[in-house]
Parts: C-alpha cells; structure tokens; sequence
C-alpha cells in the first residue's frame, strides 16, 4: 500500500513559470501532451501567451502526465499548478489515474509543491534543472531495470500468461502525435523505428504514402483544431471581445507612454530615390545574397548614422533615481504588427552591425514575429524604435514613444511624386518621416538634428560611408 510520504514524492506539481518582467499571469494557448502521456525533462509540455509574446513551457521532470488542470484559453496566475506529473509510475494506485484527455481541476492532487527543491524559481525561457532535482532515491526490495521498460513489461506479462498482451498506447512524442493527426494517421498502425519502440515522424511520413495510394484521389482527413473561445455577443449589432495579452499590455504602455513623456513630433519630406537604386544594386550584390533587401534596411541604418553623430538621443529618464541614463548601445526596435497585436522586438547591439548582419537580423526578427514565436527577452531592453506605417500605404503619423525610449521614427509610404531636382520638376521617389522624442530628454535642436541627418543619408546613401 502506497504511504502518503510515497504518494507526496510520487507526484510532482508543474506551476506556471515566472514570466518576470512585471507579468503575473499567461494564457494557455495550446496543450502538446495529455494525461497518460510521457514526458522528460525538457520537453515541451504547453504554449502560453503571456501580455509580450507566445511562449512555449518545457517541463522539468521525467514521468508521466497525470492530469491538466486547466483548459486551452484560461489566462493563468503565476505559481498556480497547471499539470501533474507522475514521477514513479506503475506503482499499485496507478488506477486513481484520471482518463486520458481529461483535465482535472485546479487543485494540487498531491502536496508535492512543498518537495519542491529550494532556491531554484523557473522562469518562461532559459529555465534549467539540477540533475539531482529529477532523481529519486530508490526504494527497497527487488529493483527493475530502467532501459526498455516496455520490452521488460512485455517479457514479464508473456512469462505469467503465456501469451503477448495487447499493445498498449503506441510511444510518441508530443510533436509526432500532432502530426499524426494532422495527417489524420492511426499512431496504432504505424511501424516504430525509434528507440525503445518509439514511433518517429519519419514513421509517420512512411505510413502517409500507403495510406495515400490506398485512397487514391480522396483528401487527407485532417483534425479540426478547436476553435478559440467565442466572443461575448452582447446583440447581434454588437461583438465584445476580451482586452488580454499582447493588445492588452500595449494598451496600457500606450497610455503611460502618452501621459508620462511629454511627446514631440517632427516631420520632413525627402526624396528617397538615390536609395531605393541602392536597394536594388544590392539585391545583387553576392554580399547580400539570400537576405532580405528592402528600403528598411537602409531607413535602419540611417538612423543609426544619426545616433552615432547624435548620441545624446539614444538615452532614457530614471524617474525614480532623478537620472538621466545614456545608452551606449543601440537596441534597435522594430515595431510589427502580428496576429496578436502590435509587438516591438528589437536587434540587440545594431549599432554594432555590418549592413549584411543587419539585414539578417531584420529578417529573422520579421519572420519570428509572424510567426507568433518572439520571446520577452526579444522585446526587453530597446532604446529606440522604427515604425513603418508606409507599407499600410500611409504618408506618415504621429507615433507614440515605446516606454523607456526618448524616439521614435515613423516611416511614410514612398511614392512616385513631382519634385523640383536640380532646378527642373522630375517624377522622383519621396516619402515623409516622423520622430517622436521625449522632449524632457531631447530638446528641439537634437531632436531636428537627428532627423536631418536621417533625411540627409537617405536623400545621399554615400554618406552612410562618410559619416558612418
């Protein structure tokens, strides 16, 4: 019979990590494991939405899944129990076990958070776990042997009944379970070539083809992801829908940006047409092969020729020191406008980097924020950001400072317009730019400077190499 100091170590308690940074709760965006499943230290076990970026949660334990606590779309406090973990399965109150796809409620089945070990607190990202942490000291009496438990299991139950049990729930990981169902494939039917009987997405794959020649021209079924919570309709000329995660946190940024900084905005218009030739003789130059070319690339640059000659700009206000903080850094932000809402990750240390390492660090920034995977650390720590409200086709706007920065450079839609060049009206590229800067940190002269000089590289793009 299993004591209750057993039964306390058996199961462990995974709480919702510390986002930090201010944050106290996240969203369950989506579970990739479910009660019976077995998980490792390491593993991913949910995605969550915190108020700065979708996270994905590894778990620190080896075991398995006992029971979910919540559903996919409840906003969670921090240090609440979102899964337990059975530790030591296989033991004689393995039945207490809830069914698979069930979620328990929110209440610890075990005291397992005392024995929790102390002076480590797990955060979103970066988190580890002490090898220690994960291993129990092992109980009296006749031992089992750790490496292929299934084929021991198997052996034994042969031995007593003299024939092969039926196969239990086929060995996969997370991912290769979705994507079996993605491709509406039976875990069940599909050979294993992994270790320990592990089926592999390679498996998988191998049993699409059959499957596919048997069907012929019929469409691969595919499973119906579940829906997201609907909207509160209050009638049916209203829809009301919930202030959380991302739009909810820029919101209330927005807000003490406005009400904290006193804002300044200035605008200039510019003929940008030596730049945008330059940004096709370098879609082909073999240096910049394979990056991602485009006017923001040299609009970035730009403006960090300006700081280097202005860099009493790049700074920010300490309220509570009564200091003013300059950066002698640039942390780059680039605000993007996502499914989740408006996010501004930033390139760490710009300053530092040669046009090609910063077209890939644009690129990687682009395609991590659609994707939904930016991570706070990504969005933490920037000193000044670009908005480009001109690929919505807007001439310009007047944009608020993120908190924490001195400026912000709005960019306009470039458009073919008439433009007096040397002395005569030609058809030229123009478009107009905007800063925003806290004028208790940036006065009007270093504030039209800055913004000279950008106009000043992007009318002349040599001059990247002359004041750089």
């Amino acid at each position: 019979m299993t004591t209750m100091t057993e039964n306390a170590a058996r199961y462990r308690e995974f709480k919702m990590p510390d986002v930090g940074e201010g944050l106290t709760e996240a969203e369950i965006l989506k579970w990739y494991v479910q009660p019976g499943d077995t998980v490792t230290d390491g593993q991913v076990v949910c995605e969550v939405e915190t108020a700065k970026a979708a996270v994905e949660l590894p778990i620190p334990y080896d075991g398995v899944v006992r029971s979910l606590h919540f559903e996919e779309g409840v906003t969670v406090d921090v240090g609440t129990s979102i899964i337990t973990v059975d530790v030591a399965p296989g033991t004689d109150d393995a039945a207490d076990a809830p069914a698979a796809g069930s979620v328990a409620p929110a209440v610890p089945a075990a005291p397992a958070a005392e024995e929790e070990p102390q002076g480590r607190q797990p955060v979103l990202v970066g988190y580890g776990v002490s090898e220690a942490s994960t291993k129990r000291r092992p109980r009296k009496g006749a031992t089992v042997p750790e490496q292929a438990p299934a084929e021991a299991l198997r052996a034994v139950q042969t031995e007593l009944n003299g024939s092969v049990p039926a196969p239990a729930r086929p060995l996969a990981k997370p991912p290769v379970r979705k994507l079996a169902k993605d491709l509406g494939i039976d875990l069940a039917t599909v050979v294993p070539t992994g270790p320990d009987g592990i089926v592999t997405r390679e498996d998988v794959h191998a049993a699409v083809a059959p499957a596919a020649s048997v069907q012929g021209d019929a469409p691969v079924s595919r499973e119906t992801t579940p829906a997201p919570a609907a909207p509160v309709h209050s009638d049916a000329r209203e829809t009301r829908l919930p202030i959380k995660g991302v739009r909810k946190a820029t919101a209330q940024a927005m807000v003490g940006s406005a009400f904290t900084a006193p804002h300044v905005t200035e605008f200039v218009t510019v003929d940008v047409t030596r730049t945008m030739k330059l940004v096709e003789e370098l879609k082909g130059d073999k240096d910049m092969a394979g990056l991602r070319v485009n006017p923001l690339l040299l609009i970035a640059k730009a403006l960090l020729v300006a700081i280097k000659r202005n860099p009493d700009v790049n700074a920010s206000w300490d309220e509570v020191n009564q200091e003013i903080v300059l950066k002698h850094y640039v942390n780059l932000g680039i605000a993007a406008a996502t499914p989740r809402g408006l996010i501004v990750p930033n390139i760490k240390d710009a300053h530092d980097k040669t046009l090609p390492q910063l077209a890939q660090s644009l690129g990687e920034l682009v395609a991590t924020a659609r994707e939904g995977k930016t991570s706070p650390a990504a969005m933490s720590g920037g000193t000044v950001t670009i908005t480009n409200v001109g690929v919505f086709g807007v001439d310009t706007g007047t944009p608020i400072l993120n908190p924490g920065e001195a400026a912000i450079l709005a960019v306009g839609a470039i458009k073919l317009q008439p433009w007096v060049h040397k002395g005569k009206v030609k058809p030229r590229q123009v478009t107009t730019l905007a800063l925003s800067f806290d004028h208790r940190l940036v006065d009007g002269e270093l504030g039209s400077k800055v913004l000279a000089d950008v106009a000043a590289v992007l009318e002349q793009p040599k001059r990247l190499i002359t004041w750089a």
